[in-house]
C-alpha cells in the first residue's frame, strides 16, 4: 500500500535541532528545491551507519541537483555531533528526541519496536513523490535519491 503523503505536501511545520544545536525548520528548506529527508533507526548501529557513510559519499550528486539533503532519527544533537564527525558527515542529521517528525511523516517502527527506516524524496515544489521504505537495503535508500535528485535537476524548469 503506497505511504499516505505520496503526491502530498511534506510537513513542513516541524523544528528541530541539528548536530550544532541550532533549530532547523523543515519549511526553510521545503518547496525550494528538491529534498531528501531520510529516518534511520540510531547514531553508529551497523545499517545506519552504512546508509550515512552511502550517502556521504553521494554528496556531490546532490549539490550538484541543487538538493537538500537531511537525516532524521530520535537521537539527541550531541550524539549526531559525535556521529556526524566520526563519519565526516556534510549533511544535517536532525534530532526528533519527541518524536514530532517521525509523528508527521507517518514514519512507523519495523516489527513494533525498531524505529523506521524511511525516506523521502520531496520535489521543488514541496511534494512528497517517493517513499521508500526498507529496514535492511541500506544502499536502496541512497540509488532511489540520488535517480531522484538526477531526475529534478534535468526537468528543472
Amino acid at each position: 500500500m503506497p505511504h499516505s503523503l505520496l503526491n502530498k505536501p511534506a510537513p513542513k511545520n516541524i523544528s528541530l535541532k541539528n548536530q550544532d544545536g541550532e533549530s532547523v525548520d523543515l519549511g526553510s528548506f521545503l518547496g525550494q528545491g528538491p529534498a531528501v529527508v531520510f529516518f534511520y533507526p540510531k547514531d553508529e548501529s551497523y545499517g545506519c551507519t552504512k546508509q550515512a557513510c552511502s550517502f556521504r559519499d553521494s554528496y556531490q550528486v546532490f549539490q550538484d541537483a541543487g538538493a537538500t539533503l537531511v537525516g532524521i532519527s530520535s537521537d539527541s544533537s550531541d550524539s549526531h555531533k559525535r556521529f556526524a564527525t566520526a563519519q565526516k558527515l556534510q549533511f544535517p542529521l536532525l534530532a526528533d528526541v519527541k518524536g514530532e517528525a517521525k509523528k508527521a511523516f507517518e514514519v512507523s517502527k519495523t516489527f513494533g519496536i525498531i524505529p523506521g527506516r524511511v525516506t523521502f524524496l520531496i520535489d521543488r515544489e514541496g511534494i512528497v513523490r517517493d517513499v521508500f521504505d526498507s529496514q535492511m537495503d541500506f544502499n536502496g535508500h541512497v540509488t532511489r535519491a540520488v535517480s531522484f535528485v538526477e531526475e529534478q535537476a534535468a526537468t528543472k524548469a
